[in-house]
């Protein structure tokens, strides 16, 4: 289905950064997307125009009540010249998932995916070249009505913007150090642990700040009502070697349902590797290192794609996994999916779409 949306195009071009000096989420291109939503319209109005401060009533909903949603992919250029995105119609799907569980209209998953590909295609030159960066994309949508009280917002923006990173974490594929969080937590079923919405990360930040004051990147998130079982890492989902098998943890409504964990899944999968989507606790896991079968433990996420694990620490235990190394499986994956990402390798699965 062809959509037409309307240009407004910048009169003031931004300087483009240094692809060398890339950060993850700090700059932004010259252009953005913008639509509108209201009840008994529809969608309607979508329009690319120059990146600038929105105007928002100090009323709107979703400044007081959270109905907001978001999702994150990338776009690379790859080595044949070809502007790529990678599965934009899982993130189109998970989309309208989280739009059902915070009230939020559903938005067209043809009409969700055109309007990136146009946007993407008019900052195409701000896609970085050098090898780890990308253009990041970033669709929302906010309620935008007007009203103090607990209802679903009557209308809606729907906001597309772009950034040009470099790695998420600033040392790549260098294993990152996890703190195993046992007093706070993340989600519970029936919550919105599986909806991609700014609540769940507002929620998270407190843990994530002891992590960071105690030296470590990210938190390793356990389940709400027990606080033994393993759940996901605070941007990303977890998933571990033990012995012959990798194990992650199941899709049962409180963790987010990552596009690159799917990816990850059926590529090892397909290479006749093992992988079993269970329950896994902490204290498994402490047998599993103290016994030598835990070989590798890995991240995986648009953001960094793989970020492998090199320590864990749990109740001030420190394990080191793989002597703090990346692992043989987890290099894999990032090679081969960043290698379809990019064009460099050939995209069996049809995952990779150009943006025209």
């Amino acid at each position: 289905m062809k959509y037409n949306f309307k240009f407004e195009g910048t009169k003031n071009l931004k300087q483009k950064p240094n692809d060398a000096d890339l950060q993850f989420g700090v700059e932004f291109t010259d252009h953005m997307f913008i639509m509108e939503y209201e009840e008994g319209k529809g969608w309607y109005d979508g329009r690319i125009v120059p990146y600038a401060p929105l105007q928002l009533d100090p009323a709107s909903s979703n400044l007081h009540y959270g109905q907001e949603m978001f999702e994150g992919l990338k776009s690379y250029k790859s080595v044949h010249g070809d502007v790529l995105l990678f599965r934009p119609d899982m993130n189109a799907k998970r989309t309208n998932n989280t739009n059902n569980r915070l009230c939020i209209p559903e938005i067209d998953e043809d009409l969700f995916v055109a309007a990136i590909k146009a946007l993407v295609d008019v900052d195409s030159d701000w896609i970085p070249g050098k090898q780890g960066t990308s253009l990041y994309i970033r669709p929302f949508i906010i309620a935008t009505e007007p009203y103090l009280g607990v209802r679903a917002s009557k209308t809606y923006k729907f906001i597309i913007i772009l950034s040009p990173v470099g790695s998420y974490y600033k040392d790549g594929l260098k294993p990152t150090k996890l703190w195993v969080e046992d007093f706070y937590v993340r989600a519970t079923k029936g919550g919105t642990g599986e909806a991609k919405c700014a609540g769940n990360y507002a929620a998270a930040l407190k843990a994530q700040e002891i992590a960071h004051e105690k030296g470590y990147e990210q938190v390793l998130w356990l389940d709400s009502i027990e606080r033994k079982y393993i759940e996901e890492v605070g941007t990303s989902n977890a998933f571990f070697v033990i012995g012959d098998e990798v194990i992650t943890a199941p899709l049962d409504g409180t963790i987010l349902p990552g596009i690159t964990r799917d990816s990850v899944i059926t590529y090892l999968r397909d290479n006749d590797v093992i992988v079993k989507e269970k329950k896994l606790s902490m204290d498994e896991l402490v047998n599993a290192y103290e016994s030598g079968e835990l070989k590798e433990m890995f991240a995986t996420g648009t953001a960094a794609i793989i970020s492998p694990v090199g320590e864990l620490n749990y109740k001030d235990r420190v394990m080191i996994i793989n002597n703090n190394k990346i692992g043989g499986i987890a290099k894999d994956l990032y090679d081969t999916i960043y290698g379809i990402q990019t064009g460099q390798l050939d995209d069996v699965y049809n995952w990779t779409v150009k943006v025209k």
